[in-house]
């Protein structure tokens, strides 16, 4: 493996790149090269100019405490801290969704969305109703694993780690990196997954010497591709290596990574640490010391890095809050009850989601990025005899934001204790295909040769109203 970097002083960041088997994470130089070629085959482009971040509030978030609250009920089941009313007549969210009220003109509630699924997984960004794979990895099986100029890729997933190096080692109750029916080449660039990309980043040879024996490295690079060539794919190695030394002095990939190079202003808005409490949350929940603090302090950043990859060519991010039990509040002695889990949790997603649409409202970025928030299910509408809520396959909260959509909108109802769709109910392979038909012409992707089946089955479902534009 060969690893290539800037050393020069004032370099605010190392470029990111290991040469020979290319590897970005896993994405070696032959399914590059077989991802890109499944992407050109299509004669009229189907891509849109649109990308999707998903934000996956893993644990299961409450319906009640979140965008569905219930008042008028029985004790047992009534939402926890109250209620705040939003910017929509008539329509209430749950009391920590302070600012996100106060936006909900530009946001869509669905309230009739359910994952059918009671267990800790990543339903349903991978479940059957992806075929077991990354929702992103249908994507990049047609827009190519890589941006083709930059280099980016345009599947990521981003964890705490990524903009917080002394996290916790993430938790994530299955496989991110799962390409279902398509090969190894189509799975997602995982970031701070591992703690790995930051060496990854490390660069061992300095610019001056890099440029000096760029000849020598060429040469390299040939005899290193040249044994791992089949199917006569190597005929684009020369293209391969160009884009190669692009992506190293332009520094693509690593830049958009690089929260200092955002005004720090800007960084400073999203920034969502003061929300943490260490010694509070970590007596409550001794199994799993640091996980509240870690999620409070990286999500606002995870926010607008995801903003950043998408600015820089990347079609579809995954934010893995990155511990299975922060919105798991069963008050157990490992889970928060609903009044202290709201409150290490519902504050810091609610500043980071609002700081975010902010972002995206000022940058002229809503009609680009999809934000998507859900987890992989909702609460028991009852409330368990510690103050806590257990787990529920039959409703859960789903928030939707930009797109090019029109916001403002309440999508569906809940019964009146908050547990099941009491209108039209849209589950995860309506998601699916929404998210698909969002960032895809699918009329063009049925017109080429070459189209993959599975795409188009996933995005003949149908899709939640209003959320999918031109």
């Amino acid at each position: 493996m060969l690893t290539i970097a800037d050393q020069r002083p004032g370099t605010s960041r190392r470029a990111l790149l290991r040469l020979g088997s290319l590897g970005l994470a896993g994405l070696s130089l032959p399914s590059i090269l077989a991802s890109r070629a499944a992407a050109t085959r299509t004669q009229d482009n189907p891509l849109k100019d649109k990308c999707v971040i998903f934000l996956f509030q893993q644990g299961g978030p409450s319906q009640l405490e979140t965008f569905d609250p219930k008042m008028d009920v029985p004790s047992e089941v009534r939402t926890v801290g109250g209620t705040t009313r939003t910017s929509l007549t008539g329509v209430h969210y749950g009391a920590t969704m302070q600012r996100l009220a106060k936006l909900a003109h530009k946001l869509t509630v669905v309230r009739s969305f359910t994952t059918r699924n009671a267990g800790h997984n990543i339903q349903p960004i991978v479940s059957p109703s992806s075929h077991e794979a990354n929702i992103g990895t249908h994507y990049a099986r047609v827009a190519g694993a890589t941006r083709r100029l930059s280099g980016m890729p345009t599947n990521t997933v981003i964890f705490p780690r990524t903009v917080l190096p002394g996290a916790p080692k993430p938790e994530a109750r299955g496989n991110l990196a799962a390409t279902g029916p398509y090969n190894s080449s189509f799975a997602p660039f995982l970031s701070g997954g591992g703690g790995e990309l930051q060496q990854d980043m490390t660069l061992q040879v300095n610019r001056e010497r890099f440029l000096a024996d760029r000849r020598e490295l060429l040469g390299k690079l040939d005899g290193l591709n040249r044994s791992i060539d089949v199917g006569g794919r190597m005929e684009a190695l020369d293209e391969l290596q160009q884009q190669a030394f692009q992506v190293l002095l332009n520094g693509h990939v690593s830049n958009a990574f690089d929260l200092s190079r955002e005004d720090p202003r800007v960084v400073s808005r999203y920034d969502t640490a003061r929300f943490a409490k260490p010694g509070q949350w970590n007596k409550v929940s001794r199994g799993r010391k640091g996980y509240y603090t870690a999620q409070a302090q990286s999500l606002g950043k995870l926010l607008l890095t995801a903003r950043r990859l998408c600015e820089a060519g990347c079609g579809f991010v995954t934010i893995h809050a990155g511990y299975a039990g922060v919105w798991d509040m069963h008050a157990d002695g490992n889970n928060l009850n609903m009044q202290d889990g709201m409150q290490a949790v519902g504050r810091s997603f609610d500043h980071a989601v609002a700081e975010f649409i902010l972002d995206c409202e000022a940058r002229g970025l809503g009609d680009k990025i999809l934000l998507v928030c859900t987890g992989e299910m909702g609460r028991t509408p009852k409330l368990n005899k510690r103050g806590g809520r257990d787990h529920w396959a039959r409703l859960a909260p789903l928030l939707l934001y930009g797109g090019g959509m029109e916001g403002g909108r309440v999508i569906g109802r809940s019964t009146h204790d908050g547990g099941e769709p009491n209108s039209t109910p849209y589950g995860p392979d309506n998601l699916i295909s929404t998210l698909l038909n969002t960032m895809i012409d699918i009329g063009k992707l049925r017109l080429a040769p070459s189209a993959p089946k599975e795409v188009l089955e996933l995005a003949g479902s149908p899709v939640i109203p209003g959320v999918v534009t031109g």
